[in-house]
């Protein structure tokens, strides 16, 4: 795996670490609600199979994905907190 990763773009690291840590809050989530992945399965109308691929942190969730999870569980998936620097207005995602 470290060879893998040796050989990797900068970009591909962060994206591969972001899916980690999108998929690790999602559990996180599921855990103080005492859910399985089969109850969000259920609340999305998809299988246990494709809702266990996107926990995996291998899956390239899009934002809509991301967004029906966090409206299904009632809870911020992902927060973007805005902060102005110099009267630029830049997100910060905290995950």
């Amino acid at each position: 795996m470290d060879d893998i990763r040796s050989t990797m773009s900068p970009e591909m690291k962060l994206q591969m670490e972001m899916s980690v840590a999108i998929a690790n809050r999602i559990y996180e989530i599921l855990e103080v609600k005492g859910m399985t992945q089969k109850d969000l399965a259920k609340l999305l109308g998809k299988t246990e199979t494709e809702v266990s691929r996107w926990l995996s942190g291998t899956h390239n969730l899009t934002l809509a994905t991301i967004c029906k999870i966090s409206a299904a569980l009632e809870a911020d998936v992902v927060k973007v907190a805005e902060r102005k620097q110099e009267n630029y207005n830049y997100a910060t995602i905290h995950i």
